[in-house]
């Protein structure tokens, strides 16, 4: 049975829960982890990339010199590819990189970086994560308190806008909510806060 100690804001153990089997007990699969952060990096390419083959570069319509009799090799335009101020071969044209996974392999990628993370102990779980005003310097404090001021990224159950305006300017935090949580968010972070809430969401949907 696996269990983990729940702390509240500042620190102070307030309990004991007990985590899904299903969700946090797994062996990782390595081979669904890199497919699924493979496809979270190439989704996010914006793939706006583009430069100008010899059919778009301006100029070049006329002959540089005749064909024969002047001793040098023969050009038809001096856009061609060898030419400075040519056009590019087999230029690069704005296009998609995003290719689809499969909800399985979703899944199990994120259930085996969650794993990954309990068995290391870089998963902390907080009674309740609640900011009465956006504060930067107590949220850090927060961190602090229960031994995440590396990289972390911080988990509530719903969108709080405090919550959120507190974390983005810390260097290294990265606050998510239960629904938008994926595997390359998870597996970058070197420790997992997550709130009592959104652990129960997390293991309705993931169970």
């Amino acid at each position: 049975m696996l269990k983990t100690n729940v702390y509240d804001m500042s620190g102070k153990l307030v309990g004991e829960i007990e985590l899904s089997e299903a969700v946090f007990g797994i062996t990782p699969n390595g081979a669904a982890v890199h497919d699924a952060v493979k496809n979270h990096l190439a989704n996010k390419r914006q793939g706006t990339q583009s430069a100008l083959t010899r059919a778009e570069v301006s100029g070049g319509g006329r002959k540089p010199w005749r064909q024969k009799g002047t001793g040098r090799a023969r050009q038809g335009s001096t856009r061609a590819p060898q030419w400075t101020h040519g056009g590019i071969v087999f230029a690069p044209k704005p296009r998609s990189y995003s290719f689809g996974l499969n909800k399985k392999a979703k899944r199990l990628a994120l259930k085996s970086v969650l794993s990954a993370k309990v068995a290391e102990s870089a998963l902390v779980v907080i009674d309740a994560i609640k900011m009465d005003a956006p504060k930067t310097a107590d949220f850090a404090k927060f961190l602090k308190a229960v031994g995440c001021d590396t990289k972390t990224l911080v988990v509530t159950a719903a969108a709080d806008a405090n919550v959120v305006k507190s974390g983005r300017n810390i260097p290294g935090c990265e606050v998510t909510f239960a629904n938008l949580l994926n595997t390359y968010d998870v597996l970058n972070a070197n420790k997992l806060v997550v709130d009592k809430a959104a652990l129960q969401k997390i293991e309705e949907v993931f169970a």
